[in-house]
Order: C-alpha cells, then structure tokens, then sequence
C-alpha cells in the first residue's frame, strides 16, 4: 500500500497539537516541496465533470424520514447532533474499515465516515430541520484530491453535496463547518457521544453527560420495534446466512484438511458477496473450543467425530445483521451422547421460542429454555434436584452461562442502552427481533461431569420475530432437529 504525505481533508479543528499542524501545513502553492510547478498546475486542469443527477433515492428514505420526526417529538426545542463516527487507526497509517455509527445510520441511510447530522428547532417552534453535514468532493484547486491519503484518488470518488441531498432526501453542507456553527450556536442542545471527539469538543460548555444519555437511550429504545423495511432487511440478512451456513457443509472436508479458520473464510466470502460485511466475529468452534462461548480465533483442528459450533451472521449492505448457531457434527452424524446433549438444547429452544409472544415479558423465553436444561441436567444426575431449587439458586449456570438470546438488528446485540424497564423487564410487541439461543458448554476440565461429556459445546440459535400472532422463525431455513441436521449436511454433502 503506497502513502506520502500531502493536504489533509481533515476538519481543520482536528488539529490536536501544533507538531500535527506543521505536518499538514501547505507549502508552496498548498503543495509538499517534492512537487513541482509544472506538476501542480497539470493536475488542476483536464477533469470532465461528473456530477451526477437523477439519482435514485436510498430506499430507506422514507423511513429515516418517519425516524427523524419521531426523535424531533421527543425533544421539541433542543437541538440534537448525532455524528457518524471518524476512521479508526489499525496500525501506523493504516485504518479499519470504516463502520458508521447505528444512531447515524438509522436516522440518515449514509454511511460515510465524518458525517454528522444536526437536527435544528424549527424558527416556528413546530419540530426540527434537519442537515446532514459530509465532506464534499475533494478540491482540485489545491490538489487535495491527489495529495490526501483521503482524497479521491486515493481512496474513490465521494458524492457531491448535491448528489448526497438527491440520496438522502435532506439539506447537505460541509462537514467541515459544522464544528464552528455548533460553537457558535445558542439554546439546549445534545449529542451522541463517543464517535467524534472533535463534535465533542466544541460542545463541550453547552452539553451535560446525563442528557446526552437520555438522547442516546431513547434512540436505542426507538429501535426496539422495527418498520417494515427493517423487517424485510433482518430477512435478507437471515437468508443469505443460511446460504453461508450451506457453504461450510459443503466445505467441511478442506476444513478438516486446513483449520478453524477454513471455515470462517467460507462464511465471509458469502457475507462480502452477499452483503456488506461479517455482523460480528464468526465463531467457528470445532471440538473443545465449541466450549468458549465467544470463541474467534479460529485457528483449531476440525476434527471428524466432534461437533463444530458455528456462530455467524450476514450483515447486509443497510447495516443489519443475522445472527445465527448451528452445533454440527463434522462427519454427518451425531454419536449417542452428543445427540442427547444436543436433544437438550434444541428442546429447551423449542421451548423458548413458544414464549416468544406478543404481550409475553421479555424474559419468558429465557425461563421457559433454562427450566428445560435444568430439567435435563437433574435427569443425568449433574444437579440435584428438585428443578426448582436448581433454578432459585441458578445451579444450571455452571453448564449454561449466558441469556438465552437478546434483541437484534443493526447491532448483533440491538438496542443495548435501552433501560431495563423498556428491555429485559419489558414486553414483547409485533415487530421486536430477538434470538433464541440455549445452549450447553462441558468445559474439558471439568471434573464435575462424567470424562465423556468433557469437552462438549452446543448452541443452537435462530433470529425470531414477534408477530401479531405469535412469532416468525427468519432463519428457519436452517433445519434445527438433529435428525434434520445430518440429513441435511448428507444432501450438501452429495
């Protein structure tokens, strides 16, 4: 990857010291000493133009619209700023794949990094307008375009402001002002925090920690209940990562010639084509380390006669993700204990996913899942019983350890700063999305269990929406029952 140093794109508040300043400095007609002249002057000129028009709308716009009135009702009089987040450093002078932020994204459809959206108490006290400020295409003028690291040469072409209002249906103006105008501005204002220190900072005299919080659960708890286009996406994105769970069935035996990580490569190549990206780490744990609930380095043996927990989920091209388990038996078929074992967990998700209901609590799914495997466990003699005292005392959690699911959608763990009383303590609605995932972990050291289970991980995991009546399985392409499993990995497996 070639680098040199040259104009910065950055917004001119991003200075953080004068050493950084003096780096960035333009000199000599804006340019670095090693260009010359002629050069400089060259690359100015000879550029079609390519503005383009009639762009079609994101689809979403409609929806972002209805997200942005609903958040200007909450906070009638304030003004409100959610950036979408910086480049982040990977190493040196390298950065990882920009990710925008949900709040951003939720509320705009654009995903491109430095972008911030400023929602301004309307003059007649009648709501917000809202402005979505970006970096514009880059300036030829005085060659940041070719001289930036971020410039368009280097990294492609950016849209026009003009294009970008084409696209998301709002105002557009330079990023690069939006730091002076928020210093400036007067009145109650918030913002999300924790994406972009250089918006922070210049508000920093007119923002407070507690508010700013407020804005940022009540946007969490607003993505509780997804539209119809969310729905639609969380199908898609199911979908495609059924497709990926196929493409590892048919791949297992180069995994078995290879490792671990075989198989996340497999299921990554589906989720680039398909979509924009892996939702979260894939864990592709085969053997013991399906033991390890978050399980990613993927660099094990897969061996035949242990089981591969695979955990995976497509994110698509809008920022929803999949998220998906499915425990395999590598050779196609499960020996007696491990279909026990496995029998277990899918009868405590079969379970679960029964109490998924609308007008259920939230936790239902997860008490009617652990009772279950708690019942299950006093059976082989693991706990002792009664299964009411091993549930008040949590004993089952020795070989269970996590929730039984927890929401979903443009993060794998959704809607994460929402209160408890909105969340766990909750109810469920039509339109709420949450996995199912019970499961059973046998540590190989441990000594409480019979040498036979040691070693022993399953999970089985689907993404369940809650409908009017009743619920909706997304990723129920999937087969889940054990007999259903080998008969389908025999059909992949030709």
């Amino acid at each position: 990857m070639d680098r040199q140093p040259g104009i910065s794109t950055r917004r001119s508040d991003d200075v953080a010291d004068a050493a950084e300043e003096e780096a960035i400095k333009p000199r000599k007609n804006g340019l670095y000493p090693e260009v010359s002249e002629e050069l400089a002057e060259n690359m100015k000129t000879g550029w079609a133009d390519t503005e383009l028009t009639n762009l079609e709308p994101i689809p979403q716009i409609a929806e972002a619209a209805t997200r942005r009135t609903a958040l200007s009702a909450r906070f009638p009089g304030e003004r409100l700023v959610i950036p979408a987040g910086n480049l982040k450093t990977r190493s040196n002078d390298t950065e990882y794949p920009f990710r925008s932020s949900v709040e951003y994204a939720y509320l705009t459809g654009d995903q491109t990094e430095d972008g911030v959206l400023v929602m301004e108490p309307a003059e007649d006290g009648a709501g917000h307008d809202a402005t979505l400020y970006l970096l514009p295409r880059s300036d030829r003028e005085n060659g940041e375009f070719w001289l930036d690291g971020q410039g368009e040469l280097w990294v492609g072409r950016r849209h026009s402001l003009a294009e970008s209002t084409q696209l998301y249906g709002l105002p557009c103006e330079d990023v690069r002002t939006v730091a002076e105008k928020l210093r400036a501005a007067t009145g109650p204002v918030r913002v999300v925090r924790g994406y972009d220190p250089t918006i922070e900072r210049a508000l920093t005299d007119k923002v407070t920690a507690e508010r700013d919080e407020e804005l940022r659960q009540h946007l969490s708890e607003m993505r509780l209940v997804k539209d119809a286009f969310e729905i639609g996406e969380l199908e898609r994105a199911c979908d495609s990562t059924v497709r990926g769970f196929e493409d590892v069935v048919r791949n297992l035996e180069r995994a078995e010639a290879t490792s671990e990580r075989y198989i996340e490569g497999t299921f990554f190549l589906r989720a680039r084509v398909e979509g924009n990206d892996v939702g979260y780490g894939s864990i592709c744990a085969a053997g013991p380390h399906a033991t390890s609930l978050h399980w990613v380095r993927n660099d094990g043996a897969v061996r035949p006669g242990e089981l591969l927990l695979l955990d995976a989920g497509v994110e698509t091209h809008t920022l929803y993700t999949a998220d998906v388990t499915r425990t395999l038996p590598i050779n196609g078929r499960f020996d007696e204990l491990q279909r026990r074992i496995y029998d277990a967990v899918y009868e405590a998700q079969e379970a679960g996913i029964a109490a998924v209901q609308p007008g259920a609590k939230y936790l239902d799914f997860h008490h009617a899942a652990q009772r279950v495997l708690a019942t299950r466990l006093v059976e082989w003699d693991l706990l002792e019983g009664p299964v009411e005292r091993v549930l008040e005392l949590g004993l089952q959690r020795r070989w269970t350890l996590h929730g039984t699911g927890h929401m979903l959608g443009m993060d794998v763990h959704d809607c994460a700063v929402a209160r408890r009383e909105t969340y766990a303590d909750g109810t469920l609605e039509p339109g709420m999305c949450l996995t199912v995932e019970p499961g059973l972990y046998f540590q190989s050291d441990d000594l409480t269990v019979p040498e036979e289970y040691r070693g022993i991980g399953v999970r089985i995991e689907d993404d369940i929406l809650v409908t009017e009546d009743g619920n909706r399985n997304l990723s129920g392409g999937l087969p889940r029952a054990s007999s259903d499993v080998e008969s389908w990995m025999a059909r992949l497996k030709g």
